[in-house]
């Protein structure tokens, strides 16, 4: 059943060429449809003969940020983001960033904004807590497979608990 796991591409996730070409090369399907929140989520599609008879989705999501600048310009249009992470909030969601070192870079006030740090990390934290996600800092050429296997683990313990 696991093998059928099919990976969500939000319509307007952009810059995203390196994800989709980890999904190619390592055969992972996925489909690209317009989803509200998140850039990316998964689904075990229909499979009468496995005994599923509707495609299910899970209800989780990935939001991605090509870096830290992009991840302050975010934070920065502070209305929009907030808009964003409440309605992603409403199921399990995490924030990926595509900068290994960003965590680093944020402390050390590397990126382009002139936005306060202090007050960057402290928005970064106080969104992680106010709306149950966390930011995981990654290379961009490990954000495919982090992507595949955060839904491919979690539809394993859904299975394993009878969610699925």
């Amino acid at each position: 059943m696991l093998d059928t796991l099919e990976i969500i591409v939000d319509t307007r996730e952009q810059k995203n060429q390196h994800v989709l070409d980890y999904f190619r090369k390592k055969k992972v399907p996925f489909k690209i449809r317009t989803m509200k929140t998140c850039d990316y989520s998964a689904m075990v599609p229909k499979n009468p003969e496995m005994g599923i008879t509707r495609d299910i989705y899970l209800t989780a999501g990935l939001e991605r940020k090509n870096g830290v600048d992009e991840l302050v310009e975010s934070i920065k249009d502070r209305t929009r983001f907030e808009n964003e992470l409440i309605r992603a909030s409403k199921n399990p969601f995490v924030l990926i960033v595509e900068d290994l070192e960003g965590y680093q870079k944020i402390l050390k006030g590397m990126y382009r904004s002139k936005y306060n740090l202090k007050a960057l990390l402290g928005s970064l934290k106080t969104f992680e807590v106010r709306y149950n996600f966390s930011a995981v800092f990654l290379s961009p050429s490990t954000t495919g497979n982090y992507i595949y296997h955060h839904f491919f683990y979690m539809a394993r313990e859904l299975l394993k608990r009878g969610f699925i």
